[in-house]
Order: structure tokens, then sequence, then C-alpha cells
């Protein structure tokens, strides 16, 4: 089996803010991320495919298709948004968080690699902290 990646960037702002909690429930929870007039991430997405090399071209999918399908299925939904205002691929009723994040983007992707197998969705918040999702 190989493994093929491809990463991308969006930027984005969010809130981490249970509203059924107190405004200090929210702080010791979430803190900094709970900052009422929002904060935001320089967010690298990392895509990785499985499959076997096709005889014809070497690839498992071809990287550019793989590219646009990102791009118009994820990233150009999610830059320059504020993921609990402006973006209807996260329902409103979700916490916007990278992990719920991670899921949303494989469970759109996943239908849509045919060429290959979806192995991992990588989502890079901070140099700190990333989420690794293969579905389920």
């Amino acid at each position: 089996m190989v493994y093929l990646t491809r990463r991308e960037t969006f930027n984005a702002a969010h809130k981490l803010y249970n509203n059924q909690w107190t405004v200090e429930q929210n702080a010791e929870v979430f803190g900094k991320c709970a900052n009422k007039n929002w904060h935001g991430h320089n967010y690298e997405l990392f895509i990785t495919v499985k499959g076997k090399p096709n005889l014809d071209t070497g690839f498992i999918m071809n990287v550019k298709d793989l590219s646009r399908l990102i791009k118009k299925e994820i990233t150009e939904k999610l830059d320059h948004k504020n993921l609990n205002l402006d973006v209807d691929i996260i329902p409103k009723t979700m916490m916007p968080s990278t992990e719920n994040l991670a899921i949303i983007i494989w469970n759109i992707l996943n239908p849509l690699i045919t060429d290959a197998q979806l192995h991992c969705v990588k989502l890079v918040e901070t140099e700190n902290i990333f989420v690794e999702y293969y579905g389920e």
C-alpha cells in the first residue's frame, strides 16, 4: 500500500463556547478560546489517501485532482470565515473544534475520493495542536 498526502491551508476564526454553561465554566474549560470576540488560526490540512499505483500513470490518484477537490469542497468554504457563523458545512449546534472539523472534512471527502481510499485527515490548528482522523 502506498500513501499520498496533499497539504492545503486556510485561515479561519472561531469561538469555543458552550451556551449552556456559565462564563466561568467556559473560561475554565476553553480558556482564551472562549474569547467573546473570537480568535483565529492559520490551519494546515493534510489529506492522505492510500492505494496501489496505477500501471499507466504510476499514481495512486492524480494529486492535481485531489488538490482541486480539497479546495472546492473544503478550503474555499472555510478560508477567511468565522466557523461559528459563516460556514454551512458545520451545523450551528456543533462546537467548531478542530476535532469536529476533521470529522466533517472526512465525511465530505470520503465519498468523493474514488481513485484511492481516504486514509487520514490531519488538521493542524497551531504548531502544538493537531488532530488526526481515520474514519470510524
